[in-house]
């Protein structure tokens, strides 16, 4: 990257994208915190079956903790986007590194497909490629001289 500096004032396209980062990665966190207090009964009462229950109960701790991690992370380098911090890039990645071992519990080492169907894999595409955006955005913003 370079260090060239092209302009240290964002866009107003900084701002929404940086406020709409945190959104979404907010709201992933609240997905989160839904989904490890959720109680079987509470999911038999969303119209899950005992098997997807069961399926969903026994997910590993260390798919729990990457969840954990790809939105902690994800709201903190949001956050960090928002308040023009260099740290928004590396966090995005750790994020995304996050999401790419959960997805690796979802959908290598458990057949996510048969138990729940195709919704997962929509879901986890989307948010693999926000990821994804994410990072390459918080890196350009960096190299426009927009993060300090």
């Amino acid at each position: 990257m370079s260090d060239i500096v092209f302009n240290d004032k964002p866009t107003t396209t900084f701002w929404i994208v940086s406020g709409a980062a945190l959104t979404w990665n907010l709201f992933g966190l609240m997905i989160y915190i839904m989904t490890v207090t959720e109680t079987p009964e509470g999911y038999a009462a969303q119209g899950y079956t005992a098997e997807q229950i069961e399926f969903i109960l026994a997910t590993p701790a260390w798919a729990t903790a990457a969840f954990a991690i790809a939105v902690n992370a994800g709201a903190l380098a949001s956050l960090f986007l928002l308040l023009r911090k260099a740290w928004a890039a590396p966090m995005f990645i750790f994020s995304l590194a996050a999401i790419l071992v959960l997805n690796v519990n979802n959908f290598i080492l458990n057949d996510t497909v048969a138990v729940l169907g195709v919704v997962p894999v929509y879901i986890q595409s989307a948010i693999f490629l926000v990821g994804v955006f994410l990072v390459w955005y918080s890196r350009a913003t960096r190299s426009r001289g927009w993060l300090t």
